[in-house]
């Protein structure tokens, strides 16, 4: 854990001299994470370039989706780790041209528990919340939401036949990742997806 700290410090200030907005994306598996992450790169694209590093246990089927957005994608196969570290992620952003790119995102295997352990050098670390996996995520996996710095509550368009108490859920968050900002959207419809593309603006210029 202290190697990995030592190089996710490394990782983080070679992204800042490159002026990279870098987003750790974490979940459970089938919260929408690439679905999320593609329309987010589709609606940056005409403003910022975005680049996108994607980890699997096996299969490329998420970085496969993603090229065919035209998204320069890197794939990391962890095999039976069930979390990125920044080892992995150093190695894997030195295959993309980051003089070319304005935003990293960093798709972290789909668990809830394993990835919270582990800084990348991330600018932010956000967690989805998907309305068709319960409004008690935050309380089970309490470390996870505790250290993002954003949660999105994904598939807002299926809050309703899934019978996801949106309130509770807000609640738990509120509890739980009290200090992050939290979006609720469908990157399916779009319903939601501009007040977090404008924080992303935001965040952006205040790294310069």
């Amino acid at each position: 854990m202290e190697k990995n700290a030592l190089l996710a410090e490394r990782n983080r200030g070679f992204f800042r001299a490159k002026k990279l907005l870098v987003l750790n994306v974490v979940s459970s598996p089938g919260s929408g994470k690439t679905t999320f992450i593609r329309e987010t790169a589709a609606r940056l694209g005409a403003r910022w370039r975005v680049g996108v590093i994607v980890g699997d246990l096996a299969t490329d089927n998420d970085a496969a989706r993603l090229r065919t957005a035209g998204i320069p994608v890197v794939q990391i196969t962890t095999g039976t780790v069930c979390h990125l570290d920044a080892d992995m992620v150093a190695k894997a952003a030195g295959q993309l041209d980051l003089d070319k790119l304005d935003v990293l995102i960093i798709e972290n295997v789909g668990n809830l528990v394993c990835p919270a352990d582990y800084d990348l050098g991330e600018d932010l670390r956000v967690v989805l919340l998907s309305t068709t996996e319960g409004e008690d995520k935050p309380l089970k996996y309490p470390p996870m939401f505790h250290s993002a710095h954003v949660a999105v509550v994904t598939k807002s368009d299926l809050a309703i036949p899934a019978g996801f108490d949106r309130q509770q859920a807000l609640a738990n968050l509120r509890r739980i990742s009290h200090h992050a900002e939290v979006f609720e959207l469908s990157a399916k419809t779009g319903n939601g997806m501009q007040p977090w593309l404008d924080f992303l603006v935001r965040e952006r210029a205040a790294r310069g």
